[in-house]
């Protein structure tokens, strides 16, 4: 049976590697990147980290083009689960071309944390999966601006720009916002809200900014709108504080 791992590598920076994500992706035969349309640069860097952390010359990497996601399918659930069906037949079709034993892709942030890798691996029921965790977004957020996570003693809620929308969840004090493509921060009154937000963080390319959210949350909006043009890509993340 083939084994794959999934190895979180963070944000992109080799440095972010563990060493257990280093022993496990030179352990492997084969580690096969995605390439996204439109997002070169994310497959650019999954290439320059093998180049950086490889040292076994019987590890063979090999390229594939991800499926898009039906945008346009107006059940959002229902179309997600055909895009996760039609990748995981690419990774079948993948491995199938270059059969191995032990077989990595690398997983931005960590496997266990807003990402379907997971739940893409279990409809391959030839395979064993393993994981090894990585740095999150949010650890890389948080050292990005120096700061804790949460208040003493208080919980922290994570959760969607999408979810945002619908306002702040009931008794929560801080908010990490995740997969927000539309800024949802700006469906909230910004009245005592404090707003941490960073994009490409821990990459060469990082913007972060912070402070009460009336006072930044335009500047955010342009500087989001403008890396994305720049890059062709963002990826960004934010934590909100009631103070």
């Amino acid at each position: 049976m083939t084994e794959l791992y999934l190895i979180g590598i963070g944000t992109g920076n080799p440095d972010h590697l563990t060493r257990q994500a280093v022993k496990a992706l030179n352990a492997c035969d084969l580690v096969m990147i995605p390439r996204k349309g439109g997002k070169a640069d994310l497959a650019e860097l999954r290439l320059a980290i093998c180049h950086e952390v490889l040292i076994n010359p019987a590890t063979k990497v090999v390229e594939f083009d991800l499926p898009v996601r039906d945008a346009a399918n107006p059940d959002y659930a229902a179309g997600v689960n055909d895009w996760h069906d039609a990748i995981a037949e690419v990774w079948r079709a993948t491995m199938a071309a270059h059969p191995a034993g032990h077989v990595a892709l690398l997983v931005w942030g960590d496997p266990s944390l807003y990402d379907s890798t997971l739940r893409i691996a279990a409809r391959l029921t030839d395979v064993r999966v393993s994981v090894v965790p990585g740095i999150t977004s949010i650890q890389a957020l948080t050292a990005a601006h120096a700061m804790t996570l949460n208040e003493i003693g208080a919980a922290v809620t994570i959760t969607t720009g999408r979810q945002l929308q619908h306002g702040w969840p009931a008794g929560a004090e801080t908010l990490v916002i995740m997969l927000d493509g539309n800024c949802a921060f700006q469906s909230l009154d910004p009245k005592g809200i404090s707003i941490w937000w960073g994009a490409y963080v821990g990459m060469p390319e990082e913007v972060i900014l912070s402070g009460p959210l009336a006072e930044v949350g335009a500047q955010i909006v342009e500087m989001r709108a403008k890396a994305r043009t720049a890059h062709g890509w963002i990826m960004d993340i934010y934590i909100l504080r009631k103070t």
